[in-house]
């Protein structure tokens, strides 16, 4: 997957500068939003390989901006991976439960995942 297109949906300037960096150092091209409604829309319109969605997000957060792209038959196959700064599972539960299903379900939630999906 080096070199591959992924979309990371972010508002916080640090949080954002630190992985688009790790990122492009591994090899991978990206692209950026702010807001859940302009990740959305880069979405549909570049088609990314893999989106990094912050949970908490301006305009439209990441729950409601995960559940647009699932429901347009464009980006609905897009793998979404949530970014959260709540350090347990259980917060997660507690504040975005629908989203902890989501990605619970597309087996993306659990990090350990990762290498085997996008080798």
């Amino acid at each position: 997957m080096a070199g591959a297109l992924i979309l990371i949906v972010e508002d916080n300037p640090r949080n954002l500068q630190l992985i688009r960096d790790i990122l492009q150092f591994r090899g991978y091209t990206t692209l950026e939003a702010e807001t859940g409604e302009a990740g959305v829309t880069l979405a549909r319109e570049r088609q990314p390989a893999l989106i990094l969605m912050d949970v908490q997000l301006p305009v439209m957060d990441g729950r409601a901006a995960t559940r647009a792209l699932k429901a347009d038959p464009s980006t609905q196959k897009i793998p979404v991976i949530a970014m959260t700064a709540f350090a347990m599972k259980a917060n997660l539960a507690q504040r975005e439960p629908e989203m902890l299903d989501l990605w619970e379900k597309s087996g993306y939630f659990n990090p350990d995942n990762l290498p085997e999906r996008h080798k």
